[in-house]
């Protein structure tokens, strides 16, 4: 009897993250109310508590529901020593929008995430979240950029932090580009030559730190040693 009634707590678990991606979707999150979720899960506004502490405890679920997969190829990604670096990015950049042009429930949960902007109050803990896995992202993409430098993919000026950006804010661009109107190409299958393109240019000419040419000095005030520069392809 235990075993069922835990059988059952999972899955009444699952249909209100199915109920919560399908309201919050429709009406966004700062209009959907739990009781509107439990309404569509077929359960009571109880039986949400139950599980999930208050809506942002709901939406951070309804999130790591989707979005754990990559964060664990992420990890994994930046965590591995790789032959080919830049191929092992390739691989995963193309994974992060095949996945999105093909899994729905990616697609819901990253339609919600992007088009809410009203994250204050309990669900400022959406904001902090976001900010953290956009953090991972970045560590884990450059970690795999360092690797590309040390075997001579890149060159050893290269600035790595900055490439990292660029990649992440590039692959987001088209990922909300296409979240806003799929029908404009087939993500699926132009995946690969977009995640080309960048990679193409970042081989051709890749962001360098560049160190600023140091002056004379005059007296301990005008030293310093030399400051890096903004980066520059």
């Amino acid at each position: 009897m235990a075993r069922r009634t835990k059988e059952d707590a999972a899955i009444t678990r699952e249909q209100l993250l199915d109920a919560a991606e399908s309201v919050f979707r429709r009406r966004g999150i700062a209009r959907s109310s739990l009781a509107e979720v439990a309404a569509a899960a077929g359960v009571t506004r109880g039986a949400v508590y139950w599980h999930f502490r208050d809506k942002a405890d709901l939406c951070a679920a309804m999130c790591e529901r989707a979005m754990l997969p990559m964060e664990i190829m992420l990890s994994d990604a930046g965590a591995a020593a790789h032959d080919d670096p830049l191929g092992a990015l390739r691989m995963l950049a193309v994974t992060v929008l095949t996945r999105l042009a093909r899994d729905p429930r990616s697609q819901a949960v990253f339609e919600v995430m992007q088009h809410e902007c009203d994250f204050t109050g309990e669900m400022a803990l959406l904001t902090q979240r976001k900010q953290r896995e956009r953090r991972h992202c970045l560590t884990h993409v450059e970690r795999v950029l360092q690797q590309a430098v040390a075997t001579g993919q890149l060159p050893q000026d290269t600035d790595t932090a900055f490439a990292a950006l660029a990649l992440h804010a590039y692959i987001g661009g088209i990922m909300q580009s296409w979240v806003l109107d799929p029908a404009a190409h087939d993500l699926g299958s132009s995946a690969t030559v977009l995640v080309d393109i960048f990679l193409t240019g970042l081989r051709a000419s890749p962001p360098r730190i560049v160190v600023a040419a140091r002056t004379p000095a005059r007296g301990k005030a005008a030293g310093g040693g030399d400051q890096p520069a903004l980066p520059k392809a």
